[in-house]
């Protein structure tokens, strides 16, 4: 923790606290503390335990995901309210479990928008790359008629869902296109020179568009 302190910086924190996150650490000196540390589940507990956002980001990079029991992710993605410690525990930990399965049909459904989100990033991943069995025109009935109103983060998993839908699956395309131009969800996002809209039309088009250059 006193390590963790020392690398707090006040102009990584300002920025990060924009997004909604209470941590000023910078996340390549993160990386290499976790590397220096490797693998120490009983650490990452702890460290979780301590409720701190910085040093939850570190528990994730050091923890061994299927060390985790279902019960045990599902009160973590609960207690975890700022967007990267939420987005970490979904990306480098539960898509690693062997419970992301059931975790993503529960959290999906679940009333608390945040914890939906991660339901739907958890399909998303499906949707791209194991996608048999899943009922994508069922998706995109919901998406259809709860993007537009849903939460800010809720919103953006379902837009990332209809993006992959459109992306990956061929036969499914021209509608997630017509929702996305109907529904204008993040049409003006402000998006940086260089990179690509998340409306899903603009970034269904030029990621197909990559994918047939190359």
């Amino acid at each position: 923790m006193a390590e963790l302190a020392a690398l707090e910086d006040p102009k990584v924190r300002a920025v990060n606290e924009r997004h909604g996150d209470d941590h000023g650490v910078n996340l390549t000196k993160l990386r290499a503390l976790a590397k220096r540390l490797k693998t120490q589940q009983d650490l990452a507990q702890d460290l979780w335990a301590t409720g701190d956002s910085a040093a939850r980001l570190l528990a994730l990079l050091i923890c061994r995901p299927k060390a985790f029991t279902r019960d045990k992710l599902d009160t973590m993605l609960r207690e975890a309210r700022t967007p990267k410690v939420h987005d970490w525990l979904v990306n480098y930990v539960v898509k690693k479990s062997p419970h992301a399965e059931e975790l993503r049909l529960g959290w999906s459904a679940d009333p608390d928008p945040v914890v939906a989100s991660a339901g739907w990033a958890l399909t998303s991943e499906r949707v791209a790359k194991k996608p048999e069995g899943l009922d994508l025109p069922g998706l995109l009935d919901v998406i259809e008629a709860e993007m537009k109103d849903a939460p800010d983060r809720l919103q953006w998993a379902m837009n990332t869902c209809l993006a992959q839908i459109g992306i990956e699956h061929a036969e499914h395309r021209a509608r997630a296109l017509a929702i996305g131009e109907r529904l204008e969800v993040l049409r003006d996002y402000p998006t940086p020179p260089n990179c690509t809209s998340p409306f899903a039309p603009i970034w269904i088009n030029e990621m197909v568009r990559r994918k047939n250059e190359g």
